[in-house]
């Protein structure tokens, strides 16, 4: 298992890419779905990589903790290739309670992922709403753990949610996202 990093040509400030992906619980949602959240952090996921596994419980603390932030999780990888990462395991995952994000979303064309610049898993972006878009405000690790079984210190992405939902600039530096690399097809 090599780690690898994010390298995003988003830059903040730089308005989120819409998508159309359905849930695990049937519902198509875009970005106008999560409207009424002043925060709004995409992770591009999946089942089955380690470094994903072990944010799940972060991410599970982070839906729970912020109601003005909704924390959604994006499952790009190819299902062929990897089947513990297909739409029926994601609906497991979250029926069993092991992931209980606001919203667990399948990138089946993998374009949501493609326009994001994602290139691991976890990737996390953290959007500002400014009322008629989503502007991008870090793009990061989610804390200091650089490997899956390490314990965080610090947790990089509630000090960037914090300061969202307090209308302030982010401070936290953007350090590149570690996790296993995204699986894509090979068409």
């Amino acid at each position: 298992m090599v780690a690898k990093e994010s390298e995003s040509e988003l830059e903040r400030g730089d308005e989120a890419p819409d998508f159309s992906l359905q849930g695990v619980d049937g519902e198509t949602y875009t970005l106008e779905t999560f409207a009424d959240s002043d925060a709004l952090l995409l992770v591009f996921t999946c089942n089955h990589c380690p470094y994903a596994q072990a944010k799940f419980g972060l991410l599970n603390e982070l839906a729970d903790e912020y109601e003005d932030a909704a924390i959604v999780g994006i499952n790009p990888n190819d299902a062929d290739e990897y089947p513990e990462d297909s739409f029926e395991t994601m609906r497991e995952y979250v029926e069993s309670g092991e992931i209980d994000y606001d919203a667990y979303l399948r990138d089946e064309s993998q374009e949501v992922a493609d326009a994001y610049g994602a290139v691991c898993t976890p990737d996390p972006f953290l959007f500002r709403n400014e009322g008629d878009s989503w502007r991008l405000a870090y793009h990061g690790r989610l804390d200091d753990a650089l490997n899956p079984d390490e314990e965080p210190s610090e947790f990089y992405i509630r000090d960037a949610i914090d300061a969202v939902l307090a209308g302030e600039e982010v401070d936290v530096e953007d350090r590149p996202s570690r996790g296993c690399s995204i699986k894509w097809t090979d068409d």
